[in-house]
């Protein structure tokens, strides 16, 4: 199974910036993919970007041109950073790895935009 820590969450400013990390550990081997997601009070989870194992990405349009993630595979570690950030980001984002039969979730980190 795969153990995920994430971090880098905090309270910003409209038009700021912040960098989410995501530290993988055990059978990292395994992951096909890997996903930021977030969920708002009272809303559903939703993707918010992606990177596969070869490296292609996709991003919700929500945040395309804003957002981009990355990952350092020699820490085992996947990023999302977060530029002109908007009122409506404000979530808790959960890190997610994706392997054939089964994913597995981080904590959370609250990422909180003041307007």
């Amino acid at each position: 199974q795969v153990q995920l820590v994430e971090s880098g969450g905090g309270l910003v400013q409209a038009g700021g910036s912040l960098r989410l990390s995501c530290a993988a550990s055990g059978s990292i081997f395994s992951i096909n993919a890997m996903g930021w997601y977030r969920q708002a009070p009272g809303k559903q989870r939703e993707l918010v970007a992606a990177i596969t194992s070869g490296g292609s990405t996709n991003y919700a349009d929500s945040v395309k041109g804003r957002f981009t993630i990355s990952r350092d595979n020699a820490k085992n570690t996947v990023y999302l950073q977060m530029n002109s950030l908007k009122p409506e980001d404000t979530a808790v984002y959960y890190c997610a790895a994706h392997e054939l039969f089964r994913s597995s979730w981080g904590q959370g980190t609250q990422v909180t935009v003041s307007s």
